[in-house]
Protein backbone atom coordinates (compact mmCIF):
# COMPACT_ATOMS: atom_id res chain seq x y z
CA UNK A 1 0.00 0.00 0.00
CA UNK A 2 2.83 2.45 1.25
CA UNK A 3 4.90 1.45 -2.67
CA UNK A 4 1.51 2.36 -4.13
CA UNK A 5 0.75 5.04 -2.44
CA UNK A 6 4.52 6.56 -2.86
CA UNK A 7 4.36 5.90 -6.79
CA UNK A 8 1.18 7.98 -7.42
CA UNK A 9 2.87 10.81 -5.31
CA UNK A 10 5.79 10.91 -7.71
CA UNK A 11 3.70 10.56 -10.66
CA UNK A 12 1.49 13.10 -9.65
CA UNK A 13 4.37 15.47 -8.69
CA UNK A 14 5.37 15.10 -11.95
CA UNK A 15 2.37 15.61 -13.86
CA UNK A 16 1.75 18.88 -11.87
CA UNK A 17 4.95 20.27 -12.02
CA UNK A 18 5.06 19.62 -15.73
CA UNK A 19 1.67 21.55 -16.25
CA UNK A 20 3.11 24.47 -13.82
CA UNK A 21 6.58 24.99 -15.75
CA UNK A 22 5.15 24.95 -19.38
CA UNK A 23 2.93 27.21 -18.11
CA UNK A 24 -0.22 25.19 -18.32
CA UNK A 25 -1.94 25.58 -14.95
CA UNK A 26 -2.49 28.63 -13.31
CA UNK A 27 -2.29 29.08 -9.43
CA UNK A 28 -4.47 31.04 -7.23
CA UNK A 29 -3.11 31.44 -3.56
CA UNK A 30 -5.67 32.50 -0.87
CA UNK A 31 -5.24 32.24 3.21
CA UNK A 32 -3.72 28.61 4.31
CA UNK A 33 -5.16 27.67 0.72
CA UNK A 34 -3.89 26.98 -3.02
CA UNK A 35 -5.77 26.49 -5.96
CA UNK A 36 -4.09 24.61 -9.21
CA UNK A 37 -6.06 25.35 -12.59
CA UNK A 38 -6.23 25.12 -16.13
CA UNK A 39 -6.25 28.40 -17.51
CA UNK A 40 -9.95 28.33 -18.75
CA UNK A 41 -11.08 27.38 -14.98
CA UNK A 42 -10.40 30.94 -13.23
CA UNK A 43 -13.73 31.06 -12.54
CA UNK A 44 -14.06 28.01 -11.45
CA UNK A 45 -10.89 28.15 -8.73
CA UNK A 46 -12.31 31.94 -7.60
CA UNK A 47 -15.41 29.76 -6.96
CA UNK A 48 -13.17 27.27 -4.71
CA UNK A 49 -11.59 29.56 -2.98
CA UNK A 50 -14.76 31.92 -2.00
CA UNK A 51 -16.37 28.71 -0.69
CA UNK A 52 -13.76 27.15 0.69
CA UNK A 53 -14.12 29.02 4.21
CA UNK A 54 -18.07 28.17 4.64
CA UNK A 55 -17.27 24.70 3.79
CA UNK A 56 -14.96 24.23 6.21
CA UNK A 57 -16.68 25.75 8.91
CA UNK A 58 -19.53 23.64 8.32
CA UNK A 59 -17.36 20.55 8.57
CA UNK A 60 -15.63 21.82 11.85
CA UNK A 61 -19.06 21.97 13.33
CA UNK A 62 -20.47 19.02 11.90
CA UNK A 63 -17.00 17.36 13.32
CA UNK A 64 -16.38 19.46 16.34
CA UNK A 65 -12.91 19.02 14.94
CA UNK A 66 -10.32 21.70 13.71
CA UNK A 67 -9.48 21.43 9.94
CA UNK A 68 -5.76 22.82 10.95
CA UNK A 69 -4.51 22.49 7.17
CA UNK A 70 -3.10 24.01 4.34
CA UNK A 71 -5.14 22.17 1.17
CA UNK A 72 -4.60 22.25 -2.12
CA UNK A 73 -6.69 21.59 -4.40
CA UNK A 74 -6.23 20.56 -8.33
CA UNK A 75 -8.76 21.30 -11.20
CA UNK A 76 -8.29 19.74 -13.90
CA UNK A 77 -10.26 20.33 -17.47
CA UNK A 78 -9.04 17.50 -19.63
CA UNK A 79 -10.74 14.38 -18.40
CA UNK A 80 -8.29 12.09 -20.04
CA UNK A 81 -5.31 13.67 -17.84
CA UNK A 82 -7.49 13.00 -14.90
CA UNK A 83 -8.46 9.55 -15.55
CA UNK A 84 -4.30 9.04 -15.68
CA UNK A 85 -4.24 9.43 -12.06
CA UNK A 86 -7.64 8.33 -11.30
CA UNK A 87 -8.45 4.77 -9.99
CA UNK A 88 -11.40 4.34 -12.12
CA UNK A 89 -13.19 5.35 -15.25
CA UNK A 90 -15.97 6.68 -13.01
CA UNK A 91 -13.65 8.61 -10.33
CA UNK A 92 -14.70 11.98 -10.23
CA UNK A 93 -12.42 13.42 -8.03
CA UNK A 94 -10.05 12.21 -4.42
CA UNK A 95 -8.37 13.43 -2.19
CA UNK A 96 -4.73 12.33 -1.12
CA UNK A 97 -4.72 12.52 2.13
CA UNK A 98 -0.64 12.46 2.80
CA UNK A 99 -0.40 15.62 0.72
CA UNK A 100 -3.51 17.66 1.87
CA UNK A 101 -4.49 17.50 -1.99
CA UNK A 102 -7.60 16.96 -3.92
CA UNK A 103 -7.65 16.65 -7.63
CA UNK A 104 -11.03 17.26 -9.07
CA UNK A 105 -12.10 16.74 -12.55
CA UNK A 106 -13.75 19.59 -13.39
CA UNK A 107 -15.56 18.15 -16.65
CA UNK A 108 -17.61 16.29 -14.84
CA UNK A 109 -19.02 18.72 -12.39
CA UNK A 110 -22.02 19.67 -14.96
CA UNK A 111 -23.21 15.97 -14.45
CA UNK A 112 -26.24 15.22 -11.96
CA UNK A 113 -25.86 14.68 -8.76
CA UNK A 114 -22.15 16.66 -9.13
CA UNK A 115 -21.25 20.38 -8.61
CA UNK A 116 -18.14 21.53 -7.37
CA UNK A 117 -19.42 22.68 -3.48
CA UNK A 118 -20.75 19.29 -2.73
CA UNK A 119 -17.34 17.76 -4.15
CA UNK A 120 -15.04 20.21 -2.66
CA UNK A 121 -16.81 19.57 0.70
CA UNK A 122 -16.62 15.85 0.19
CA UNK A 123 -13.24 15.46 -0.66
CA UNK A 124 -12.17 17.89 2.73
CA UNK A 125 -14.06 15.76 4.72
CA UNK A 126 -11.97 12.77 3.54
CA UNK A 127 -8.48 15.21 4.70
CA UNK A 128 -10.12 16.06 8.32
CA UNK A 129 -10.76 12.23 8.99
CA UNK A 130 -7.49 11.41 7.88
CA UNK A 131 -6.18 14.38 9.78
CA UNK A 132 -7.56 13.04 13.03
CA UNK A 133 -7.35 9.63 12.58
CA UNK A 134 -4.77 7.17 11.87
CA UNK A 135 -4.65 5.79 8.35
CA UNK A 136 -4.14 2.03 9.66
CA UNK A 137 -6.96 2.58 11.85
CA UNK A 138 -9.84 4.13 9.89
CA UNK A 139 -11.24 1.62 7.51
CA UNK A 140 -12.38 2.28 3.70
CA UNK A 141 -15.58 2.03 3.91
CA UNK A 142 -15.83 4.08 7.02
CA UNK A 143 -14.21 6.71 5.29
CA UNK A 144 -16.08 6.48 2.95
CA UNK A 145 -19.05 6.24 4.63
CA UNK A 146 -18.87 9.59 6.73
CA UNK A 147 -17.57 11.44 3.83
CA UNK A 148 -20.66 10.88 1.71
CA UNK A 149 -22.79 11.22 5.00
CA UNK A 150 -21.19 14.58 5.60
CA UNK A 151 -21.31 15.79 1.98
CA UNK A 152 -25.44 14.96 1.36
CA UNK A 153 -24.90 11.61 -0.14
CA UNK A 154 -22.17 12.56 -2.69
CA UNK A 155 -19.74 9.94 -3.86
CA UNK A 156 -16.14 9.86 -5.33
CA UNK A 157 -17.55 8.28 -8.25
CA UNK A 158 -20.58 8.46 -10.96
CA UNK A 159 -23.52 5.77 -10.28
CA UNK A 160 -26.46 5.20 -11.66
CA UNK A 161 -28.40 6.96 -9.35
CA UNK A 162 -32.05 5.27 -10.42
CA UNK A 163 -30.52 2.02 -10.13
CA UNK A 164 -29.34 0.88 -6.98
CA UNK A 165 -27.58 -2.59 -6.45
CA UNK A 166 -27.48 -2.63 -2.49
CA UNK A 167 -31.40 -3.75 -2.25
CA UNK A 168 -30.80 -6.26 -5.57
CA UNK A 169 -28.64 -7.85 -3.94
CA UNK A 170 -29.35 -7.89 -0.44
CA UNK A 171 -32.11 -9.74 -1.37
CA UNK A 172 -29.82 -12.51 -2.85
CA UNK A 173 -27.73 -12.25 0.65
CA UNK A 174 -25.05 -11.10 -2.03
CA UNK A 175 -23.41 -7.98 0.00
CA UNK A 176 -19.61 -7.72 0.19
CA UNK A 177 -18.97 -8.48 3.60
CA UNK A 178 -17.26 -4.91 5.39
CA UNK A 179 -13.91 -6.70 6.75
CA UNK A 180 -13.06 -6.68 2.82
CA UNK A 181 -13.59 -3.33 2.07
CA UNK A 182 -11.36 -2.27 5.02
CA UNK A 183 -7.75 -1.56 2.94
CA UNK A 184 -9.44 -0.91 -0.79
CA UNK A 185 -12.83 -0.97 -2.46
CA UNK A 186 -12.98 -3.53 -6.00
CA UNK A 187 -11.84 -2.71 -9.38
CA UNK A 188 -14.80 -3.81 -11.33
CA UNK A 189 -17.12 -1.36 -11.77
CA UNK A 190 -20.45 -3.32 -10.53
CA UNK A 191 -18.79 -3.95 -7.08
CA UNK A 192 -17.54 -0.58 -7.22
CA UNK A 193 -20.48 1.09 -7.05
CA UNK A 194 -21.67 -1.42 -4.64
CA UNK A 195 -19.48 -0.79 -2.18
CA UNK A 196 -19.82 2.87 -2.34
CA UNK A 197 -23.78 1.86 -1.71
CA UNK A 198 -22.69 -0.40 1.23
CA UNK A 199 -20.27 2.72 3.07
CA UNK A 200 -22.95 4.92 2.79
CA UNK A 201 -25.81 2.57 4.15
CA UNK A 202 -24.28 1.50 6.60
CA UNK A 203 -23.60 4.89 7.82
CA UNK A 204 -26.95 5.92 7.55
CA UNK A 205 -28.60 2.39 9.53
CA UNK A 206 -26.11 3.71 12.50
CA UNK A 207 -27.29 6.94 12.43
CA UNK A 208 -30.53 6.40 12.49
CA UNK A 209 -30.00 3.32 15.39
CA UNK A 210 -27.66 5.58 17.47
CA UNK A 211 -28.23 8.76 16.22
CA UNK A 212 -25.04 11.21 14.84
CA UNK A 213 -23.65 11.75 18.33
CA UNK A 214 -23.27 7.75 18.57
CA UNK A 215 -21.52 7.43 15.07
CA UNK A 216 -19.21 10.78 16.14
CA UNK A 217 -18.21 8.87 19.59
CA UNK A 218 -16.99 6.16 17.33
CA UNK A 219 -15.04 8.32 15.88
CA UNK A 220 -13.66 10.01 19.15
CA UNK A 221 -12.28 6.74 20.15
CA UNK A 222 -10.73 5.99 16.69
CA UNK A 223 -8.82 9.52 17.23
CA UNK A 224 -7.83 8.76 20.54
CA UNK A 225 -5.87 5.22 18.49
CA UNK A 226 -8.80 2.56 18.93
CA UNK A 227 -9.29 0.15 16.25
CA UNK A 228 -13.38 0.67 14.44
CA UNK A 229 -14.20 -2.87 16.42
CA UNK A 230 -13.13 -1.80 19.47
CA UNK A 231 -14.53 1.79 19.25
CA UNK A 232 -17.82 0.29 18.07
CA UNK A 233 -18.22 -1.95 20.68
CA UNK A 234 -16.89 0.43 23.37
CA UNK A 235 -19.53 3.69 21.82
CA UNK A 236 -22.28 1.52 21.00
CA UNK A 237 -22.07 -1.44 23.21
CA UNK A 238 -22.27 -3.80 20.28
CA UNK A 239 -19.52 -5.80 18.44
CA UNK A 240 -19.24 -4.95 14.54
CA UNK A 241 -19.99 -8.09 13.33
CA UNK A 242 -23.00 -8.18 15.28
CA UNK A 243 -24.12 -4.59 13.93
CA UNK A 244 -23.20 -5.78 10.05
CA UNK A 245 -25.40 -8.30 10.78
CA UNK A 246 -28.21 -6.50 11.93
CA UNK A 247 -28.37 -4.24 8.90
CA UNK A 248 -28.33 -7.04 6.84
CA UNK A 249 -31.48 -8.03 8.31
CA UNK A 250 -32.93 -4.11 8.24
CA UNK A 251 -31.95 -3.92 4.46
CA UNK A 252 -33.96 -7.77 3.62
CA UNK A 253 -37.05 -6.53 5.49
CA UNK A 254 -37.57 -3.29 3.65
CA UNK A 255 -37.56 -5.80 0.47
CA UNK A 256 -40.72 -7.60 -1.25
CA UNK A 257 -41.54 -9.40 -3.60
CA UNK A 258 -43.12 -6.61 -5.27
CA UNK A 259 -40.55 -4.71 -4.93
CA UNK A 260 -37.92 -7.23 -6.28
CA UNK A 261 -40.04 -7.61 -9.38
CA UNK A 262 -40.38 -3.73 -9.85
CA UNK A 263 -36.62 -3.69 -10.27
CA UNK A 264 -36.22 -6.53 -12.61
CA UNK A 265 -39.38 -4.99 -14.55
CA UNK A 266 -38.12 -4.07 -17.68
CA UNK A 267 -36.50 -8.07 -17.74
CA UNK A 268 -39.45 -9.11 -17.09
CA UNK A 269 -41.27 -7.45 -19.50
CA UNK A 270 -38.94 -8.06 -22.12
CA UNK A 271 -38.85 -11.90 -21.36
CA UNK A 272 -42.92 -12.40 -21.65
CA UNK A 273 -42.95 -10.39 -24.39
CA UNK A 274 -40.17 -13.08 -25.92
CA UNK A 275 -42.99 -15.42 -25.20
CA UNK A 276 -45.68 -14.44 -26.58
CA UNK A 277 -43.81 -13.67 -29.77
CA UNK A 278 -43.02 -17.46 -29.40
CA UNK A 279 -46.13 -18.52 -29.11
CA UNK A 280 -47.87 -16.53 -31.48
CA UNK A 281 -45.52 -18.18 -33.73
CA UNK A 282 -46.18 -21.64 -33.06
CA UNK A 283 -50.04 -21.07 -33.42
CA UNK A 284 -49.01 -19.51 -36.49
CA UNK A 285 -47.25 -22.67 -37.54
CA UNK A 286 -50.18 -24.57 -36.38
CA UNK A 287 -52.75 -22.76 -38.36
CA UNK A 288 -50.87 -22.61 -41.05
CA UNK A 289 -50.11 -26.74 -41.25
CA UNK A 290 -54.16 -26.94 -40.72
CA UNK A 291 -54.87 -24.94 -43.48
CA UNK A 292 -52.35 -27.19 -46.03
CA UNK A 293 -53.90 -29.88 -44.18
CA UNK A 294 -57.57 -29.16 -45.07
CA UNK A 295 -56.35 -28.01 -48.71
CA UNK A 296 -55.36 -31.70 -49.27
CA UNK A 297 -57.61 -33.14 -47.59
CA UNK A 298 -60.75 -31.47 -49.93
CA UNK A 299 -58.38 -32.46 -53.43
CA UNK A 300 -58.46 -35.64 -52.47
CA UNK A 301 -62.32 -36.08 -51.98
CA UNK A 302 -63.22 -33.61 -54.69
Amino acid sequence: MKTKLLFFNIIFLLIVTQCLFAGQMDVLKAKNFTVFYDPPLRFAAQEVVDMYPRIKADLEHIFGWQLNLKPSVVLIRDRRQFQRMAESPLTVAFAVPTRNLIVIDHSRMSTNPFNLGVVLKHELCHLLLHHHIRVSTLPRWLDEGIAQWASDGIADIVMDQKRSRLNRVSFRNGLIRLHTLEKRFPADTPSLSLAYEESKSFVTYMIGKFGKQGVLTVLTYMRQGENVDSAILKALSIPLEELEKKWHRSLRQKITWFTYISYHLYEILFAAGALITIYAFIRLIIRKRAYMKGEEDSRFYS
